[in-house]
């Protein structure tokens, strides 16, 4: 029974993440707001919801691993295959200007994030309090008003935005409807997918640690990988990079902020060989670029390094 909740959720999340960013999507474009960072903040915090959700409902139910192992196990798997899967379907463009403020923002915050959880690597503890998490909210304040700063300051042309979606009306009531339902929806199936994956885990007699780093992290980024396929597909590369980039620094500083508000987190079953995983796959973006792209070469080493890693996991059960 709990192998059927878990699917069911599963297309639950899918559906209300997919329906959630359409609305915020169009509610974007009405305003105006250019492709990458649609893509970083309105798409990218949309597909994050579940990832917030989840780890917010770990952190109220003292699962303490599945509200950091699912943040470093989705920044994980959105980089190293979902941007590697896209890169392998259409080379994604890696402008200059994101090279230099969002790519090393991001792995900013993953070194931070490590910093904080070792205790700066004195070994007493691995730990996210109250305090860490003000920092890392302070991060995510920092990294929506310089976005938007930066965006208006380059000046969006509505031709780029249109070509997000081409042409058609916006309806504000519309997609503000989809916002609300997708939202609803969001929570609700969260609820019922983090149940039956700690069920399952327990009758695999697996950890939540790996249960969260793995199954709950990858079905969390299915919303990322739908949205960055799709973008990749109409050769809006930008909207995809954008959506990792953007979903991995919000995992970090606004879902893990406001999870170590509910909770402090003590996740010692996620081990420095994660974290250190997830800060190379925040780098391995801006050293694959290869005139301005990410090509389909770059796509297949980090796919590479992915099973990689899973294979790590997997021999260490």
């Amino acid at each position: 029974m709990e192998y059927i909740v878990l699917l069911i959720a599963l297309v639950a999340i899918i559906w209300s993440a997919d329906t959630l960013v359409a609305g915020a999507v169009d509610i974007a474009r009405r305003y105006k707001v250019s492709n990458f960072v649609i893509g970083a903040v309105i798409v990218g915090i949309g597909t994050s919801c579940p990832e917030l959700f989840v780890s917010s409902l770990g952190a109220l139910r003292g699962q303490v691993d599945v509200a950091i192992g699912n943040v470093v196990g989705s920044n994980i798997f959105n980089v190293l295959l979902i941007l590697g899967l896209t890169a392998l379907i259409m080379p994604v463009e890696a402008p200059r200007d994101n090279r230099r403020f969002e790519l090393p923002f991001c792995i900013g915050v993953s070194v931070v994030l490590t910093l904080l959880a070792f205790n700066f690597f004195d070994g007493t503890a691995v730990n996210i309090g109250r305090i860490d998490g003000l920092v890392l909210l302070a991060l995510f304040v920092a990294f929506m008003y310089i976005s938007f700063l930066r965006d208006r300051r380059n000046g969006t042309s509505g031709e780029e935005v249109q070509s997000v979606e081409s042409g058609k009306k916006v309806n504000m009531w519309l997609a503000v409807a989809k916002v609300v339902v997708g939202l609803a929806l969001l929570i609700t199936s969260c609820h019922f997918f983090v149940e039956s994956a700690i069920s399952i885990a327990k009758q695999w007699g697996v950890s939540e640690a790996f249960i969260s780093i793995t199954l709950i992290a990858c079905g969390t980024s299915l919303p990322e990988l739908a949205a960055s396929v799709a973008a990749a597909l109409k050769k809006n590369t930008q909207l995809a990079l954008g959506n990792i980039i953007g979903s991995n620094i919000f995992n970090i500083t606004f879902i893990l902020g406001v999870s170590s508000q509910i909770s402090p987190l003590s996740g010692g079953g996620i081990t420095l060989v994660d974290y250190a995983v997830m800060i190379v796959a925040s780098v391995a973006p801006l050293l694959l670029v290869y005139k301005g792209r990410l090509t389909r070469v770059a796509g297949a080493v980090m796919l590479a390094m992915f099973v990689a890693y899973n294979a790590y996991l997997i021999s260490n059960l």
